[in-house]
């Protein structure tokens, strides 16, 4: 146990990249959502903050893991400029002995790596497990870090992404060529999740970049949020012919923009979710009976910050 009069440990985003390496992502997730489906972690809502004189916004994403002995809340701002906007992000992580600070860290790379690792549990857990052709779409550094953290799940055969940043892009698609040597340059994202098993939506798009006739049943399509008001990656129609499984069940539906609009214009209810990640883990909830389309949306938990933090700073202290 650290002393209770030790002050925090502090690290930047340079300090943060230096010790990510040493992180099982992927596994300290399984843990943290293991944790939370026996009731020994606590999620609350999501808050969004407005910044007085439309100045911006900050949400905040608050866990407590007993497991771990640390509680913790993230903090990420929006914040309007003359010019592009700021967005930053920061967490702090709260020992649960002894109520004291252990760390404050840039939460930039914990972000991506956490949305990728929690996207990457839910393909290990919803995916057919001979699945071999995986589609991703969008290209950036969230969508590379889903690429590093699902290659290792399954024995895919063809990886295919669609980007339009890719296209006549040598650089970036050399980028990508490093980490899978069998990538395939789509010419559209329909092309991409054809005959797919598993198809990534990566994007920070509001609207949908998918057609959703192009998946097939049983195939598996994940989702993630970015700050657009009820952003959606695929129509939100989609669900209604969907299985549809979360990050979290008591709060994600009440803020993933498809899943509003599938309840407001679809007829479409939260009632109708097969599980979330916490359910899959602890094997309380039914897998996907292959004759769907399968959905998997999630929208960033403070427990996933907190977890990502505490792996952090185990390695950063010992």
């Amino acid at each position: 146990m650290t002393h209770p009069h030790m002050p925090p440990l502090v690290l930047d985003a340079a300090a943060v990249a230096r010790h990510l390496p040493s992180v099982d992502v992927v596994a300290a997730l399984r843990v943290m959502f293991a944790d939370l489906g026996r009731g020994d972690a606590i999620q609350p809502p999501q808050t969004l903050t407005l910044l007085p004189g439309e100045a911006g916004d900050f949400i905040t994403y608050l866990g407590a893991i007993a497991g771990a002995r640390v509680f913790g809340a993230k903090l990420s701002p929006y914040i309007v400029t003359p010019g592009a906007p700021i967005i930053t992000a920061w967490t702090t992580l709260m020992s649960m002995d002894t109520g004291q600070p252990l760390l404050l860290c840039d939460s930039g790379q914990l972000t991506t790596e956490r949305t990728a690792g929690t996207t990457a549990l839910a393909v290990d857990c919803l995916a057919p497990a001979g699945a071999s052709v995986l589609a991703i779409i969008g290209s950036g550094k969230v969508a590379l870090a889903h690429l590093r953290h699902v290659l290792p799940l399954r024995t895919w055969r063809e990886v295919r992404v669609y980007s339009r940043r890719l296209n006549g892009n040598a650089e970036r698609q050399a980028e990508w060529a490093q980490f899978a040597p069998n990538v395939i340059f789509a010419e559209s994202a329909e092309a991409a999740a054809m005959g797919a098993e598993v198809v990534m939506l990566c994007t920070s798009s509001g609207k949908p970049v998918i057609e959703a006739a192009a998946i097939a049943p049983g195939a598996l399509v994940t989702s993630i949020s970015t700050n657009v008001a009820n952003a959606h990656e695929i129509a939100p129609g989609f669900l209604v012919g969907a299985e549809v499984y979360c990050d979290y069940h008591a709060t994600t539906p009440a803020s993933a923009g498809e899943m509003k609009l599938a309840t407001t214009d679809h007829s479409w209810s939260s009632d109708a979710l097969r599980g979330d990640l916490a359910g899959l883990v602890a094997g309380t909830c039914a897998r996907p009976s292959g004759g769907k389309p399968v959905f998997f949306r999630s929208i960033g938990l403070g427990l996933e910050d907190v977890c990502m933090a505490h792996a952090i700073w185990r390695v950063a202290t010992h």
